[in-house]
């Protein structure tokens, strides 16, 4: 039986979405749904935090993301912002919050 990897105590689990308007069709995600698949399998090689998941409904698609980390620069976030682009949609991502409400919100810069 395999065994769940956690992060260490004290260590926080961040989330942040990512929003896509206007709302997508579940099948225009598939190549996106694929990415985050990804992106949670490398997480589990490197016994990392990192999962993501599509929410579909009726005014907004949300991207749901869960890391050990609040950084919004890696590589995959990269990747699915490029992917967005391919569905031709808005696109918008919020700002990393502490699951568990005990770490300060990283604040994205300003211009």
């Amino acid at each position: 039986m395999a065994t769940k990897k956690r992060n260490p105590p004290g260590q926080p689990i961040w989330a942040y979405a990512y929003q896509i308007l206007p709302p997508q069709p579940a099948a225009r995600l598939h190549a996106i749904e694929k990415l985050l698949d990804g992106a949670h399998r490398d997480a589990q090689r490197a016994a990392r935090t990192w999962t993501g998941k599509v929410v579909l409904e009726e005014r907004i698609t949300h991207i749901l993301i869960v890391s050990d980390s609040p950084e919004q620069n890696h590589e995959i976030n990269q990747t699915l912002e490029a992917g967005r682009r391919d569905i031709d949609a808005g696109f918008s991502a919020t700002v990393p919050l502490s699951v568990d409400g005990s770490a300060v919100p990283i604040r994205p810069p300003t211009d």
